[in-house]
């Protein structure tokens, strides 16, 4: 086991000394037990300090601040003049003598943020609303004065006793007349078309990316262009590809069997 060193045990009891003195109103003992503590290293160190069995001389400055502090003489090394300050209250002090430590800085920004933050949603009303409905006055003003410069292509009056072949609903609907010559009417009619609006609505809670970009939304963009082609291929076979009797034509062989 390591043997403590005489004059770390010597300010140790010194220390223990000036407490017990403290709390009983005994100054002097204690005051007497502070200056033999740095006068007993000062005489056991030699001139120099330094390697070997020699103590440090940061050990020598640190018992006399500790000593001036308490308002003691002490006997410095290397023929150094001892003074006593003026005021002999003892002054609580810390690692070499300094009766104040700074632990650290902190900036204001990692407490609070002064800055706000950016908001990436607004509100409906007024913001969406507003820009749709000038937007739908818009469309509803072209329209009506295109309609007053251009007819519409309306065909002949209808004939009771003569039906049209083929009879083709409008463009719009042409891909559900195409659904209906391959599938049971309410397959074609409800079930496949209620599962494409289905999925379609699903969509956003499937791919909740909240990017704007394209590429950040592959899985959306997919499955609607997937959709569209879907009903444009049907919408296409229905206007171009279908003749009389709603049979499949080539239009470059038999002719094109589609008006507006």
């Amino acid at each position: 086991m390591t043997e403590i060193p005489e004059h770390l045990r010597k300010r140790a009891e010194a220390a223990k000394a000036k407490a017990e003195g403290k709390k009983a109103g005994e100054a002097a003992p204690a005051a007497a037990d502070a200056a033999a503590a740095p006068a007993a290293m000062a005489a056991a160190a030699p001139a120099g300090g330094g390697g070997g069995d020699k103590i440090p001389d940061y050990l020598f400055d640190r018992g006399r601040s500790a000593a001036q502090n308490a308002g003691l003489a002490v006997a410095a090394p290397a023929g150094a003049v001892a003074t006593a300050p003026a005021d002999t209250r003892p002054v609580a002090s810390g690692p070499g003598g300094h009766t104040q430590r700074l632990l650290t800085v902190v900036k204001s920004g990692s407490i609070q943020d002064v800055r706000a933050t950016p908001q990436d949603k607004v509100h409906t009303w007024p913001h969406l609303i507003v820009a749709e409905f000038v937007a739908a006055l818009l469309i509803t003003a072209f329209t009506f004065i295109f309609s007053v410069f251009v007819n519409a292509p309306l065909l002949e009056l209808a004939n009771l006793n003569r039906t049209p072949n083929p009879s083709k609903a409008p463009w719009y609907f042409l891909g559900l007349q195409e659904l209906l010559t391959m599938f049971h009417p309410m397959v074609a009619g409800v079930t496949i078309p209620g599962m494409g609006l289905f999925v379609l609505g699903m969509a956003p809670y499937v791919d909740k990316n909240p990017s704007n970009k394209p590429e950040d939304r592959k899985f959306t963009i997919a499955l609607m262009t997937v959709f569209l082609m879907f009903w444009a291929v049907l919408v296409c076979i229905g206007s171009f590809f279908r003749g009389p009797g709603f049979n499949f034509v080539f239009p470059w062989t038999r002719g094109l069997f589609f008006e507006l």
